[in-house]
Formats: structure tokens, C-alpha cells, sequence
């Protein structure tokens, strides 16, 4: 379990955008968050990612001077209180690792990358905490720099989530790279970017909302612009939308732009948000848009409460794929239950803690997924399926952790595929995929019966595993499996010992 929060412990998201890195600091009060500081820099990481995905030095250089400034902020705050989130750019680097090892150096945590639907699901979670109960369909749109999320949910639930790659970076290089702004240029782009909608607007529109907001610094921007116009009510219409854009092509250019409400550093990304935003309200109908006062950051937080609360979407997502996949549950229940009896008496010498216990939990619940598509090779068809699945409140990296404990959990471990993992992961994990090999091996017969009572004790790369004589007498396919295991292990540089001895020697199985 999460460690229960405490009244008046500090919590801290950062989100590294595409175009701006936010962090919020908040106090957690009485059940509730109470914001105590904000930080926003314009880095302009995207703009400094080329297309074979290697980040230029300046924009390595911007991103990393200000992770030490907001490392700085949060240096007293306990590494399990603050989560840093990064996305799109950082999921379109060809060696992202050439970005992520310097920059948890220079912020002193770590920090992890979530798919296009980890974000929106991020996103709306922050807007619907920002918005007052009520139970309505709200369709939400986050404009980023990189790419534009697009859920509709209802209350704190996320119904449809999609990513599409189109952000106002991306787009306005992609269109307007050279600045110049014509009637023309403008229609050819609104039809590349209006067939992007074609894979989800249907969808959507059947699903339908009876409110839209919007939550990215681009949209405010946007809503700034529209207010100074002309009165409004704080809200994106579709007439102060086409004003913007007809004062963008009258224009002609970007330097001769001028328009009341939009700050200078917002301006070289307008066209592309405005691009995006008049092809979303022409694909899904829309005729308004409330803007949001929250957004991911504001999402990450509440989303760590829900950890610490025991109302983690990762458990939900774990036991959704279970039953999609058909999955024996007393089997899986079986093996979990060896595998954390096991945890327990080696997680001191291996310095192994609670959220490893529960990704070790994930992966006994999951790992027989594969059996719905073959038997033969499972191991690999369950890795595939979670690595490539949409599973809600796993970063990547979380998610290939808990793929590769899947792959590695039988036959030959392709163990060099643990290094492409950031260390703070490759190390449990390679202890990990241990303790999942020896529980689903004594558990091979899927038989109802008794765990056998277990004890395994390490020293450096020496396993001992202790087991009732009388037990392993009872089961001799599994005496073979543990002398064939012997071998795969050796094979990686561990040396399994198995004991047997008088089964009224062992502390009870739990």
C-alpha cells in the first residue's frame, strides 16, 4: 500500500510540456488540496526536436536549467510526493535516455513518460477536479505543443480518450514554418489537419457532452484574444475564433501580427493552436468553449492522492486486463500470494519496497494473459499484450517494467532487454523477475491445493530456497523444473541452492 498521506504534507507535480514545463507545489488540508506555489517557464523543448528525434543542445540546455530550478524547489519534498510527468517531445526522441538521465539529474527526481491516452487521461482528471459536481458529459481539449488530447467523461471518469500528433508547435512549423500567412495556405492546412478528426469525431459525436472546455496554454491564449475583441463571457465562439484567424491571414505574416490580449512569447505558436482549435469545432460540432483554470498538473496531483488513498487506476487497469483475457484468477492468486511471501523475506536485503511489492503483485495477476492467444511461447504473447495495451496510470516506463517481468518469467530471460529500463527500474525488476520465476515454477500444476511453505534467503548472487522434504517428494515435475531452473539461472549469473528439509522445520505457509 501507498503511505497514507498525512495533514499537511506537500505534494508537487511537474509537467514538462512540449512548449512549457509547469510545476505546482500544493498542501495537502483537511482532505483537500490547497495550491502554495506555481512555476511556469516557456522552454520550447519541441521546437528543438528535429525530425530523425534528436533534441538540439540549446533546447536540451533551456529544459535542463530549469529542471535545476525546479529541482531546487522541491529538494525538501520527499521523492514520493512529487511526480514529474513528461510527454509528447520526450515520447518522440529516438533515445529518450540522451534526455532523461541528465534532466532527473538536474531536477533530482525522477521522471516519467505516459502515452498520448496516459495524458489525457491526466488531463481530464485535472479539469474535472477544477470544474463543480455535477452529472454532466463534459467534452475536454488540451492543446500542447506536440500533440492535442480530445476525453469526453463524465464526473471523474474519462469515457473516451484520444492523442492525436498535432500540437501548435508542430503544426505551425508544419504549415508556417517561413511565417508567412495567406487565405489559401490557410485552407490547405485546415484540410490536412480536418482529416486528422476523421478516426474519432463520428465516435464522439455519437457519445456526445452538453459542455466543452479547454485547459492548454494555447487555448487561454486563444480565449484572451477573444475577450479583447470583443464582450464575452469568458468563453471560445466559433465568431472570435474565425475573427483570430482572419486577422492572422489579413496579417500576412507573423512579425506584422497584432493582436490585443496575446503575450509575445504565445505568438509564434498561434497559427498552429488556432489551425487545430477551428478544425475541432468544425469536426465535432462545437459552437462553444469554456476554458479551464486547471489541467494536467492539477491532474497529476489528484491522481497521487488517489495512490495514497488506495484508489489506484493501475490497479483497475491490471485487474481489467485479467478479465478481458480470461485469466485464472485462483491460479493468479496463487502464485501472487508465493511470490509475496517470497518479497517479504528478501526485500531488506534487496532494498525493495512497496511499490515494487505491487508491481510484482501486477505482473502474478497478468502474467498468464498470453495463454489466450497461445500456449506456446505465452510468456512472449503476455509481454506483447501489455507493452502495446492502453493501460490507464502506467507510465511507459511502468508499463515496459512490468512487460518485460512478464517476459522474463519463464525459459530463458532475455535479460539485456532489463537494461533499456532507467536503473531505478532495471534494478527491482531484475530481482523481481526472480521471485515471479520460482512462484509460477511451484506452481506449475495449477492444482487447488496448499502453497507449499516457502523460505528463500540471498547472499550476493546466491539464492537459497527452502522447501518441505515432504512437499517435494509429493511433486516430482517440480523437483525437475527447480534442477532445470538451476541452469537458467546459472546462465545469468545467479546460482539457485534448493533445500529440502523436515516440513515440521518451517513457520507455516501464510
Amino acid at each position: 500500500m501507498s503511505e497514507p498521506l498525512q495533514d499537511g504534507e506537500l505534494l508537487a507535480a511537474i509537467d514538462l510540456g512540449s512548449n512549457s514545463f509547469h510545476m505546482v507545489v500544493a498542501r495537502y488540508v483537511l482532505g483537500q488540496l490547497r495550491i502554495v506555489d506555481k512555476i511556469r517557464e516557456m522552454v520550447r523543448m519541441g521546437a528543438g526536436l528535429n525530425e530523425n528525434g534528436n533534441i538540439g543542445p540549446q533546447a536540451l540546455q533551456r529544459s535542463l536549467d530549469c529542471l535545476q530550478r525546479f529541482g531546487q524547489r522541491v529538494a525538501s519534498i520527499p521523492p514520493h510526493r512529487v511526480r514529474a510527468i513528461a510527454t509528447n517531445t520526450v515520447r518522440r526522441m529516438r533515445m529518450p535516455q540522451v534526455f532523461l538521465l541528465p534532466a532527473e539529474t538536474a531536477l533530482g527526481r525522477a521522471i516519467e513518460v505516459v502515452s498520448g491516452r496516459e495524458e489525457a487521461r491526466l488531463i481530464y482528471l485535472g479539469v474535472a477536479f477544477g470544474q463543480p459536481p455535477d452529472d454532466q458529459r463534459r467534452l475536454v481539449i488540451d492543446i500542447g505543443g506536440g500533440s492535442t488530447e480530445f476525453i469526453i467523461g463524465r464526473d471523474f471518469d474519462p469515457l473516451e480518450r484520444e492523442s492525436l500528433q498535432m500540437g501548435c508547435i508542430a503544426t505551425t512549423r508544419r504549415f508556417f514554418d517561413d511565417g508567412k500567412l495567406s487565405a489559401a495556405r490557410w485552407q490547405e492546412a485546415r484540410t490536412e489537419v480536418a482529416a486528422e478528426f476523421q478516426q474519432f469525431a463520428a465516435a464522439y459525436r455519437a457519445c456526445g457532452w452538453q459542455r466543452s472546455l479547454g485547459s492548454s496554454g494555447t487555448i487561454k491564449s486563444i480565449g484572451h484574444v477573444v475577450k479583447a475583441m470583443k464582450p464575452s463571457r469568458g468563453v471560445i465562439d466559433r465568431t472570435g475564433l474565425h475573427a483570430i484567424r482572419d486577422a492572422l491571414i489579413d496579417a500576412g505574416s507573423l512579425s506584422l501580427v497584432k493582436l490585443k490580449g496575446l503575450s509575445e512569447e504565445r505568438l509564434p505558436t498561434l497559427p498552429g493552436g488556432v489551425l487545430i482549435l477551428e478544425a475541432a469545432f468544425d469536426a465535432l460540432g462545437i459552437e462553444q468553449m469554456e476554458i479551464s483554470s486547471t489541467a494536467m498538473r492539477e491532474g497529476i496531483l489528484y491522481d497521487m492522492i488517489g495512490r495514497a488513498e488506495q484508489r489506484d487506476p493501475r490497479e483497475g487497469s491490471v485487474a481489467a486486463l485479467a478479465e478481458r483475457y480470461g485469466v485464472d484468477r485462483e491460479q493468479s492468486a496463487r502464485v501472487e500470494a508465493t511470490a509475496a511471501r517470497m518479497f517479504g523475506q528478501v526485500a531488506d536485503a534487496w532494498s525493495l519496497d512497496d511499490e515494487h511489492r505491487r508491481l510484482l503483485a501486477w505482473a502474478a495477476r497478468t502474467h498468464e494473459i498470453g495463454l489466450a492467444i497461445a500456449h506456446s511461447q505465452y510468456h512472449v504473447h503476455s509481454a506483447y499484450v501489455i507493452e502495446h495495451s492502453d493501460v490507464a496510470g502506467f507510465s511507459t516506463q511502468e508499463q515496459q517494467a512490468l512487460a518485460l517481468l512478464l517476459r522474463c518469467h519463464r525459459r530463458t530471460p532475455p535479460t539485456h532487454k532489463i537494461e533499456t529500463l532507467p536503473e531505478r527500474l532495471a534494478r527491482p525488476v531484475r530481482y523481481l523477475m526472480l521471485l515471479l520465476r520460482l512462484a509460477v515454477l511451484l506452481h506449475r500444476s495449477h492444482a487447488p491445493e496448499r502453497p507449499p511453505t516457502v523460505e528463500l534467503s540471498v547472499l550476493d548472487d546466491h539464492l537459497k530456497l527452502v522447501l518441505p522434504a515432504g512437499w517435494l517428494a509429493a511433486h516430482p515435475l517440480t523437483r525437475a523444473d527447480l534442477e532445470a531452473e538451476r541452469d537458467f539461472l546459472a546462465g545469468i549469473g545467479w546460482y539457485l541452492n534448493v533445500v529440502a528439509v523436515d516440513d515440521s522445520t518451517l513457520s507455516p505457509a501464510a
